[in-house]
C-alpha cells in the first residue's frame, strides 16, 4: 500500500470529508526554522553607525585558484570627494535640509497633516514643486520608469545600481484598512461557523492587529481588495521588472507576496508548516535529539517507524511504504529536508492544509470545509508569482521577495523556495530575505542553504535586520503567544553577522551562493569586508552585493561602488500624490537615523565646505 493511500485512508476515518494528502517522497525542500538558538535578537535597525576602525583593505582580483595572490583594494568611508562625487552641491543642501527636518520631533509626527495644508495653501503645482525640491527629490526617483532613467544611468557611472520599486500605496484610514484585512483573512468557514477554533491564535486575523500599518515605518503594506486589484498589482510588479531590464543588464526588482492575493492563505499555509515543523521536533525529542542544531537532528528510521506506529498512526506495513522512495530513507535517518519533502504543494490547496495533531495523534483538517472560489483565489496567487518569475527571467533581471509579518512568513519562504528551485538552475534569479531581529533566523537560513546544496541550485539571499519589531512584539504580547523578535539591537547584530558569515562560508567553498547585505550600518559594511579579505572573496565574481535605500548613507554605497563592489541603491519611484505615505515613512525612519547619529550630515558639511573653500561653488557632477 502506498504511503499516498495510506494517507488518503488515515484522513478518510479521522475527518471525514477531506479525500487524501499528496507526498512527494524524493523531494527535499525548507519550510520554517526551528526555535533553536534564541539567544540573539534586536531593535529597529540603525542609521549609519560610526565605527572607529582602520580603514578595511579588500581584494578587487577575481579568485581562480587557491593559491592565487590577490590585490587589494582600500575602501575609505571618510572620504567625503569619492562618497559625494555624483551629487552637485545642490543635492548636498537638499540633503542637509531634509535629514535637519527629519530631527524635528512636530514636522515627522504631523508630515501629513502638513503636507496637505500645503497644499491648500500653495495649489497642486506649487506642492509638487516644493516636494521634487526636497523630501521627494532627496528619496523617490522619477514618477515613471521614463522619468527616472537618467538617475538610474548616473548612479550606475559611479558604481551603483538600482533595485527599483514602484512605491504608489494605498492610503486608507485605520478602519478601512482593518475592514479589509479581516474580510481577507479569515475563511467562510471560519465567519459562519466555530470551525477555526482550534486554530492557532498567532495564526488567525485579529481586528486589533487588522491595520498592518501599525508600528512599520520602513516597509510597505497591500490590503486585498479583489483578484482584479491583484492582477492590476502583478501587472504593475511586471513593468516594473521591464523597467529593471531596460535601465540595466545586471538589476534587481522586488515583490510582495501579499499583493498578489489573498493573505489567508499565507496564513493557513503558515500554519501547515509550523505544525508539520512542530511533529518533527516531537519525534526529535523522543529520540533525545532536541537539543541538537537543526540540520544535526537526524532521526533514526527504525525507530521513527516504531514510534508512528506506537502512536497509531497507521499500521507497520503503511508506515514502511510512508518513507519508500527515490531517495527518501536509504541511508537510514530522515532529518528535517527529508520530513519536509512529504508536504507536496501541487496538490488541491484545501487537502494541502492537512496538519499532524499532537493531541489526537492524527491528521486533521486545518478546516472541515474550503470554498471552491477560496480554492481559486489561492491557486491564482500562485500563478501570478510563476508569471513575475518567468518576467524576471526573459527581462534579465533579479526578483527580490521581501519578507513580511512572522505570520505570513513561513508560506511566503516556501513559496520562494519552490521559485528557486525551478529558476535557479543555471544563476540566481529569486532572492530570498533573511529577517534577522527573529529568533530563527540563523535556522531559517542553514536550512535553505542545505536544500540548494542537495539539489543543485543557486541560493540566493538578502539579509535585513527587519522592519516589523514593534508590531510584531506587541501582538505577541496581546495574543498571548511567544515573542519571536531577539531581546536587543546587539543580540540582532550578532544574528546578523552569524547568519552572514554561515553565507559567506557556504561562497567561499560553493560558489552557487549569492547574498545581498542590505544594511545602512558601517559596522556591518565593515564586517563583511574583512571576512571578505579573510575568505578571499573577489567583489569582481558578483556573489556578494551591498544595498541601501535611495537617498540615505551614500558614504557607504558610492565609495563601495567605486573600489568595485556591486553596491545597490533601492530606488522607489511614482506620481507625488501617491507616494506621499512611502515619503511620510522615510520621514519617521530618518528621525531615527539622524537623532542616532550625525554621520552623514557631518560629512555632507564637510565635503560642501572643502569645495566652498576650494572654489568648486558650482561643482557638477562629471560623467
Amino acid at each position: 500500500m502506498s504511503y499516498t493511500k495510506f494517507l488518503a485512508a488515515l484522513v478518510r476515518a479521522n475527518s471525514g470529508n477531506v479525500n487524501k494528502i499528496r507526498v512527494s517522497p524524493g523531494r527535499c525542500r525548507s519550510t520554517v526554522a526551528s526555535t533553536k538558538n534564541q539567544e540573539e535578537k534586536e531593535r529597529p535597525m540603525d542609521g549609519c553607525t560610526v565605527v572607529e576602525a582602520a580603514p578595511v583593505e579588500i581584494i578587487s582580483q577575481t579568485k581562480s585558484a587557491a593559491d592565487t595572490k590577490l590585490n587589494k583594494i582600500h575602501v575609505d568611508f571618510d572620504n567625503t570627494q569619492e562618497a559625494y562625487r555624483s551629487k552637485g552641491n545642490i543635492e548636498l543642501l537638499r540633503s542637509l535640509l531634509v535629514f535637519k527636518l527629519c530631527t524635528i520631533d512636530v514636522l515627522v509626527e504631523k508630515n501629513k497633516e502638513l503636507m496637505e495644508l500645503t497644499k491648500k495653501l500653495f495649489g497642486q503645482w506649487m506642492f509638487e514643486k516644493m516636494m521634487k525640491m526636497t523630501f521627494y527629490g532627496q528619496f523617490v526617483a522619477g514618477e515613471d520608469h521614463n522619468s527616472i532613467k537618467p538617475l538610474i544611468q548616473k548612479n550606475q557611472a559611479f558604481g551603483v545600481g538600482a533595485v527599483l520599486d514602484y512605491s504608489v500605496e494605498e492610503d486608507l484610514t485605520q478602519e478601512e484598512a482593518e475592514k479589509k484585512e479581516m474580510d481577507s483573512c479569515v475563511s467562510e468557514a471560519e465567519k459562519v461557523s466555530r470551525d477555526g477554533d482550534h486554530r492557532e491564535k498567532k495564526y488567525k486575523a485579529h481586528r486589533q492587529f487588522g491595520d498592518r500599518r501599525g508600528g512599520v515605518i520602513s516597509a510597505r503594506t497591500y490590503f486585498y481588495a479583489d483578484e482584479s486589484k491583484c492582477d492590476n498589482q502583478m501587472e504593475t510588479f511586471i513593468n516594473c521588472i521591464k523597467a529593471s531590464g531596460g535601465a540595466s543588464a545586471d538589476g534587481f526588482s522586488a515583490i510582495k507576496m501579499t499583493a498578489l492575493g489573498r493573505p489567508q492563505f499565507l496564513l493557513q499555509f503558515s500554519e501547515v508548516l509550523v505544525k508539520w515543523r512542530r511533529f518533527f521536533n516531537f519525534l526529535a525529542a523522543q529520540q533525545g535529539k532536541s537539543e541538537m542544531m537543526v540540520l544535526e537532528q537526524k532521526l533514526e528510521l527504525e525507530q521513527l517507524k516504531e514510534s508512528l506506529t506506537k502512536m497509531g498512526v497507521g499500521a507497520k506495513d503503511d508506515i514502511e511504504n510512508w518513507f519508500t522512495g527515490e531517495k527518501l530513507g536509504f541511508s537510514g535517518t530522515i532529518d528535517l529536508l527529508d520530513w519536509n519533502s512529504l508536504i507536496n504543494d501541487t496538490t488541491t490547496i484545501s487537502n494541502l492544509l492537512m496538519v499532524p495533531n499532537l493531541e489526537t495523534r492524527k491528521l486533521e483538517p486545518l478546516l472541515n470545509t474550503f470554498t471552491a472560489e477560496e480554492e481559486r483565489q489561492m491557486k491564482r496567487m500562485l500563478q501570478r508569482v510563476d508569471v513575475l518569475a518567468k518576467h524576471a527571467v526573459e527581462n534579465g533581471v533579479r526578483l527580490m521577495v521581501d519578507a513580511e509579518q512572522t505570520y505570513f512568513q513561513p508560506a511566503i519562504s516556501r513559496l520562494t523556495l519552490e521559485m528557486q528551485r525551478i529558476f535557479n538552475r543555471e544563476k540566481p534569479i529569486i532572492f530570498n530575505t533573511y529577517q534577522c531581529y527573529l529568533k530563527e533566523a540563523y535556522d531559517n537560513v542553514t536550512v535553505d542553504i542545505e536544500l540548494s546544496r542537495r539539489e543543485g541550485w543557486y541560493f540566493g539571499a538578502k539579509l535585513v535586520r527587519g522592519a516589523y519589531m514593534y508590531q510584531e512584539r506587541d501582538r505577541a504580547k496581546e495574543i498571548g503567544y511567544e515573542d519571536p523578535i531577539n531581546p536587543d539591537y546587539e543580540a540582532t547584530n550578532r544574528m546578523y553577522h552569524k547568519c552572514l558569515e554561515y553565507v559567506l562560508e557556504e561562497i567561499e567553498h560553493n560558489r552557487k551562493a549569492n547574498v545581498m547585505v542590505a544594511t545602512h550600518n558601517e559596522d556591518t559594511v565593515k564586517y563583511t569586508l574583512e571576512k571578505m579579505n579573510e575568505m578571499g572573496l573577489s567583489p569582481t565574481e558578483n556573489k556578494v552585493y551591498f544595498g541601501q535605500l535611495l537617498g540615505m548613507c551614500d558614504q557607504i554605497s558610492f565609495p563601495l561602488g567605486q573600489a568595485g563592489f556591486p553596491v545597490y541603491k533601492y530606488v522607489p519611484y511614482g506620481p507625488v500624490n501617491e507616494v506621499i505615505p512611502y515619503l511620510s515613512r522615510r520621514a519617521q525612519e530618518n528621525r531615527g537615523f539622524m537623532k542616532g547619529s550625525q554621520r552623514e550630515r557631518s560629512l555632507l558639511w564637510k565635503e560642501l565646505k572643502r569645495r566652498v573653500l576650494g572654489g568648486q561653488i558650482f561643482y557638477k557632477p562629471v560623467y
